[in-house]
């Protein structure tokens, strides 16, 4: 008996309707990027080991799917190294390229080898699978796609004000009501700075993430076991207690921060982002949140983070300004701002909240049922003409029972039935059979595609 087949752990299949519903995802997505004149590009699904590796630390580099050489890729390896089993060193000889882990190195890669052809600032995006040799969970996959845009080539607060618009308009086409987090990563150093702790900022930044969580006391001591002073966890307590508008919480903080130069220059590009998002009309509230600290390794400016307000979900979108996307390849100085969308978590939403348009998961809309080779010449010029209607359609290949044909039209869920047997030839009409009610109507070719639009 043949094994039953299966799929490597941390992936999965995607049946018809969940394909329609991930399409309508990436489709909104797509349209709203093309809607602020972001342009798509593709790069290839393995790239050089060369490119992807040291990229993403020691950590990021263990995750990194690598391929196995073609052809006899034991080759270029002596006995010696193979029964030495030197990881690394067998690791060069036996493979040269990886999946890639995300999308940003491969841009990275892209702008740095087109860099002459590219009008800068140059505005992409980009929707593609990524692939991650981690240990498969719930909520977290070995392969999924990013939604990524990104602007390289200008350091304007313009940039960042467009994403946060782009954000606001998908979440809004999707009905699903969302709070757009802000900080900024300067503000994050500054608070450091004037706590004379500037080598524990990841120790202060994860302290103010768990705030909501375990309270100021438990906060307070846990910044202490860390080794900061009280005099420094004193300075911090005004941001603790942070309330109020955005505004006023920029006017605490910019107070805090009166001796950071770095802080200032943060609270200022906040402050540009946020008065100039008043004038945009947004549909979702923004929200100043100086617990917000992803990426401190990778980004230099404004952070972004996205929650879904009905539904307990983790971020489905986040982003932030980095100031140096292509020095890893050699060319320093390009400043860049960037934002993607969690497909996969945006696709949890809609189910949660069945926010689906009913247009985006139909598939056939009307089905011809075949009686045979003579009706079956009479139907297919009205086929032809359906589907030049727009109208999805499908004839029945076999001329089967009815029953059988019937039961594949209620098995897809299509809306609309189509019959033409003699009598309906010798009058040049069809009848048309509304599934939902069992209705049945004699019409004309132009009354079936009217009632079926």
């Amino acid at each position: 008996m043949a094994n039953k087949p299966s799929i490597p752990k941390g992936t999965r299949d995607f049946g018809s309707v969940e394909m329609a519903k991930r399409n309508y995802i990436f489709d909104t997505i797509k349209e709203v990027y093309a809607l602020y004149g972001f342009q798509q590009i593709e790069t290839p699904a393995m790239e050089t080991l060369q490119t992807l590796m040291g990229k993403y630390g020691e950590e990021g580099d263990k995750l990194l799917f690598k391929i196995l050489n073609s052809g006899d890729f034991l080759k270029g390896c002596t006995d010696e190294e193979l029964v030495g089993r030197n990881t690394l060193k067998l690791q060069t000889k036996l493979s040269e390229k990886g999946l890639r882990y995300d999308l940003t190195v491969p841009f990275a890669r892209y702008v740095v080898m087109h860099r002459e052809e590219l009008q800068l600032p140059f505005k992409r995006y980009q929707i593609q699978p990524v692939w991650r040799a981690d240990r498969p969970q719930k909520g977290r996959y070995r392969e999924f796609y990013q939604c990524d845009a990104d602007v390289v080539g200008s350091e304007s607060l313009l940039n960042e004000v467009e994403l946060m618009q782009i954000i606001d308009t998908v979440f809004t086409k999707f009905g699903v009501r969302v709070q757009i987090k802000i900080n900024n990563r300067k503000i994050l150093t500054g608070l450091a700075e004037v706590m004379g702790e500037q080598d524990k900022i990841v120790q202060i930044t994860t302290a103010i993430d768990k705030l909501d969580k375990i309270g100021l006391e438990s906060v307070n001591e846990e910044l202490e076991k860390e080794g900061i002073s009280k005099e420094g966890i004193e300075k911090l307590q005004p941001i603790f207690k942070l309330e109020g508008t955005n505004d006023e919480k920029l006017e605490t903080i910019a107070s805090v921060l009166s001796e950071s130069e770095t802080g200032l220059k943060g609270v200022e590009e906040t402050r540009y982002i946020l008065d100039a998002l008043k004038k945009t009309a947004l549909n979702n509230e923004i929200q100043l949140d100086l617990t917000l600290a992803r990426g401190l390794n990778y980004y230099t400016g404004a952070i972004f983070e996205v929650k879904a307000l009905d539904v307990a979900i983790g971020s489905i979108t986040g982003g932030g300004r980095y100031d140096n996307l292509t020095g890893i390849f050699g060319m320093p100085g390009l400043s860049g701002v960037g934002i993607s969308f969690g497909a996969d978590r945006i696709y949890d939403v809609l189910n949660a909240l069945d926010l689906y348009p009913k247009e985006s998961v139909q598939g056939t809309q009307l089905l011809f049922i075949n009686f045979g080779e003579k009706e079956t010449d009479y139907v297919l010029p009205i086929v032809s003409k359906a589907r030049l209607a727009n109208i999805r359609t499908e004839i029945f290949p076999d001329s089967v029972k009815m029953k059988k044909q019937m039961a594949y039209a209620n098995a897809k869920n299509i809306p609309f039935v189509a019959l033409a047997g003699d009598n309906e030839m010798e009058q040049g009409k069809i009848t048309l059979k509304i599934m939902a009610t069992g209705e049945q109507l004699l019409v004309t070719l132009e009354e079936l595609l009217e009632k079926i639009k």
